[in-house]
């Protein structure tokens, strides 16, 4: 899996916005402004690939428990975000999206019901 395959993919979610709001070697997802990805590029230039996204608590405890490369989020809240090492190839390209999807609902779900009906996420 490639930077380019995690951009292109968390740019087809609705309203979501690529910044480097930190630097220039830190690339950010958000939707409506809510950060949901971050991927340091040095690391993926490095060799060192990995990203890190928002988790639900619980979720994030159990998934650190069950996989080596999923550890508390860098430079993050622990609680709510992980860091996943893509570099170990311990996670399938499947599991890696479905744990971005996880971290965009995350942040939309966290919005007030006004504003997700606002911005077309409900009817």
């Amino acid at each position: 899996m490639t930077i380019e395959d995690i951009r292109l993919f968390c740019l087809q979610k609705p309203k979501t916005t690529e910044e480097f709001p930190f630097d220039q070697d830190t690339l950010v997802f958000k939707v409506l402004g809510k950060i949901f990805a971050l991927c340091p590029l040095s690391h993926w230039e490095r060799g060192a690939a990995s990203i890190t996204l928002k988790c639900d608590p619980e979720y994030a405890l159990e998934l650190r428990s069950e996989f080596d490369s999923i550890l508390p989020g860098f430079h993050a809240n622990k609680k709510h975000w992980n860091t996943i090492q893509l570099d170990t190839n311990e996670l399938s390209p499947k599991f890696i999206l479905e744990l971005i999807t996880h971290s965009y609902e995350m942040v939309v779900n966290n919005m007030s019901k006004k504003q997700r009906k606002k911005f077309g996420f409900e009817q």
